[in-house]
């Protein structure tokens, strides 16, 4: 490994956040940074770290089979909301977009609690203004979005196609619908008796 590949490595080891090309090479100076970040992310490939891309930023992360390792507390996971996780999808997918666009897809209007979340959580960011009357607000996603669900850039988001495979898009049985809803009407015409 030569000396700038080694300083790349330093640079990325000691940064407390992701970095771009661009921002390491502030730090180390001229050279050809793609190649050692080429040849870091090989070195690193199948070790207890590994060198990552997500969003075009790199950053160290130990690797996903041993990460149980290094839990020390119980993580409690946080529970989205079933509104909070269609908005959050509706961004990633539509963005920038904003709060009217967001109702209009999903039917209904959302709190501003439910944005607040996610902004908290550091996975929407406000994207600017949109040029039309009343200058909405815009929402998108951030790169810990694409850190925090595992993605290199939005294009790895599942289409239509990996969604039907997952089961996730099945159509409604219309039939077991109405057979559930003629119940009910006659258990509320029973009750009402």
């Amino acid at each position: 490994m030569d000396e700038f590949d080694r300083a790349v490595e330093a640079t990325l080891f000691a940064a407390a956040e992701p970095m771009t090309p661009e921002e390491i090479a502030a730090h180390v100076g001229e050279g050809d940074i793609d190649a050692a970040l080429a040849s870091l992310a090989q070195t690193y490939a199948g070790h207890g770290i590994e060198l990552v891309e997500r969003g075009g930023r790199w950053h160290f992360q130990t690797s996903p089979d041993l990460a149980h390792l290094l839990r020390r507390t119980r993580e409690e996971p946080r529970k989205l909301s079933r509104a909070a996780t269609e908005t959050l999808a509706i961004i990633a997918y539509h963005e920038p977009v904003s709060r009217a666009e967001i109702e209009a897809i999903r039917g209904v209007q959302i709190s501003k609690g439910t944005l607040d979340v996610l902004m908290e959580a550091g996975w929407i960011k406000t994207a600017g203004r949109r040029e039309s009357p009343g200058r909405p607000l815009l929402y998108a996603t951030t790169p810990d979005f694409l850190t925090h669900f595992g993605l290199g850039s939005r294009r790895d988001l599942p289409g239509i196609d990996d969604l039907k495979a997952a089961g996730l898009l099945d159509p409604l049985d219309e039939e077991a619908l109405a057979e559930q809803l003629g119940e009910l009407q006659r258990e509320s015409s029973d009750e009402s008796d």
